[in-house]
C-alpha cells in the first residue's frame, strides 16, 4: 500500500486514516498474503522456483531492456527490446533450468552426473508462443567430459519446439533422426566455443514430457559425447533474436533418476511405479493403469505424465482426468482419488483409437519423479 501523503492541516483527517489502516492491517493479517510475480530485468538475474529450480533472464547478446516475469511454475517476457541480426547469435535465453550454470546451482540437484550413472532424465514442458517476433523455442541440454560447473561445456544439444522467422542452428543440416517417438530434422556444427547438435521439429510443440536421456545417447551415438562424460545442466526457454514480448514457459520440470553403475552426484531411486495392461483390437484398445506410490509420503493432487505413442487418440477415460486426448498427456486424479498414500495405489483407465503398429508408453512421471514400470 502506498503512503498517505501528509499534508498541512490535515492532523485530525491523517488520524482517522492511521485508525482505519490498523483496522485493515488486523484484517489483513488474518488471511494469507497473496505473492506478486518477481520481476527481473537485471542483465543475468535470476532466482529461484519450487525450492528446485534457476529461471534467468540470462540477456547476453544485447544491451536493450529485457524483463522477465517469474512465477511458481515458469515464467513470462514481458518487455524484449531491440533485435540483432538473425544470421547471427540471439540476444538473450531467458530460460529456466536444473543443475549447474556459471557456478550458480539449482537448490537440491543431483547434477553434474556422469552419463553411465543416469537411468533416465524425465523432463515436461509447457510453451506459450507470440507472433511478431523471431525466436526459436528450445532446450540446452550441457554435456562435458568433467564435472564442472562453471563456464561452456563442450558439448550442448539443442531441442527446438518452435522457431518463428528466418533463423537456424549452429552448422548444417545432417539429415534427420526419430527421437523419443518424434521425427526431428538434425544439425551439426560448432560456434567457436563449444559442438553443437541440434533436433529441430518440423512443426511447433506446444508443450511434451520426455527422456532427456534419448538425446543423450545421440550424442553419444554420433561420437560428440561419451558414457563417461556429465550431463552438467538441462535447461528450457527462448532465444530471441527480434522482440519477444509475451513468450513464457508455462510449466516445467526435470528430474535425474540415478542408478547402475558409476558416476558424480547423489540421486535417489524412484518414488513410484506404474503398471500399464492393454487390451488391443483392430484400430481399438483400453489401457488399464496402476500407479503405486513406493515413497514414504502422501502423493497429494497426483498427476502421472506420459506420452502416447503416435498415432492413438484417447476416446473416453474413466477413474481420472485425462488431457489433451493425444501426444504428451496427464492423468489427474478425481476427488475421491486425489491422494495415493505410502504404499498406496490408485487405478484409472481410458479407452483409445490407433492407426498403425500399436506400442506403449516408453515412460511415465508422477508429479515429476520418473516412475518404474512393473
Amino acid at each position: 500500500m502506498q503512503p498517505v501523503q501528509h499534508k498541512p492541516g490535515t492532523r485530525a483527517l491523517w488520524g482517522a486514516v492511521l485508525t482505519t489502516l490498523v483496522a485493515l492491517a488486523a484484517l489483513l493479517g488474518s488471511a494469507p498474503a497473496s505473492q506478486a510475480d518477481t520481476t527481473i530485468c537485471e542483465e543475468f538475474g535470476s532466482t529461484t522456483i519450487q525450492g528446485r529450480y534457476v529461471v534467468q533472464n540470462n540477456r547476453w547478446g544485447t544491451s536493450a531492456t529485457q524483463c522477465i516475469s517469474v512465477t511458481d511454475s515458469g515464467f513470462r517476457v514481458t518487455q524484449a527490446d531491440g533485435s540483432v541480426p538473425t544470421n547471427g547469435a540471439p540476444k538473450s535465453y531467458p530460460s529456466v533450468y536444473n543443475g549447474c550454470h556459471y557456478t550458480n546451482c539449482s537448490p537440491g540437484t543431483n547434477l553434474p552426473a556422469r552419463l553411465s550413472s543416469i537411468a533416465s532424465a524425465p523432463s515436461g514442458i509447457s510453451y506459450t508462443y507470440v507472433s511478431g517476433a523471431v525466436y526459436d523455442a528450445a532446450y540446452d541440454i550441457w554435456l562435458d567430459p568433467t564435472p564442472r560447473t562453471d563456464g561452456v561445456n563442450r558439448t550442448e544439444i539443442m531441442i527446438w519446439f518452435n522457431r518463428v522467422g528466418s533463423v537456424q542452428p549452429v552448422g548444417s543440416p545432417v539429415g534427420s533422426a526419430t527421437v523419443a517417438g518424434r521425427q526431428w530434422q538434425v544439425w551439426s556444427g560448432n560456434n567457436g566455443g563449444n559442438d553443437v547438435l541440434s533436433f529441430v521439429a518440423p512443426s511447433a510443440i506446444d508443450s511434451w514430457n520426455f527422456d532427456v536421456m534419448d538425446f543423450v545417447r545421440q550424442a553419444v551415438s554420433r561420437g560428440l559425447a561419451q558414457d563417461n562424460w556429465y550431463l552438467t545442466s538441462i535447461q528450457a526457454g527462448f532465444e530471441p533474436w527480434q522482440n519477444g514480448a509475451g513468450l513464457a514457459v508455462n510449466s516445467f520440470s526435470s528430474s535425474v533418476n540415478l542408478g547402475g553403475g558409476t558416476g558424480g552426484g547423489t540421486g535417489g531411486s524412484s518414488a513410484c511405479k506404474v503398471a500399464y495392461g492393454t487390451n488391443v483390437w483392430q484400430g481399438g484398445f483400453t489401457a488399464d493403469v496402476t500407479v503405486t506410490n513406493t515413497g514414504s509420503s502422501p502423493v497429494d493432487s497426483w498427476k502421472l505424465a506420459f506420452t502416447l505413442p503416435s498415432g492413438q487418440k484417447i476416446t473416453s477415460a474413466w477413474s481420472a482426468q485425462i488431457s489433451p486426448s493425444s501426444g504428451a498427456v496427464t492423468a489427474g486424479g478425481m476427488a475421491y482419488n486425489a491422494s495415493i498414500a505410502p504404499g498406496g495405489q490408485v487405478s484409472f483407465g481410458f479407452q483409445g483409437t490407433y492407426d498403425g503398429a500399436f506400442a506403449k508408453p516408453s515412460s511415465f512421471s508422477l508429479n515429476g519423479t520418473s516412475c518404474t514400470t512393473a
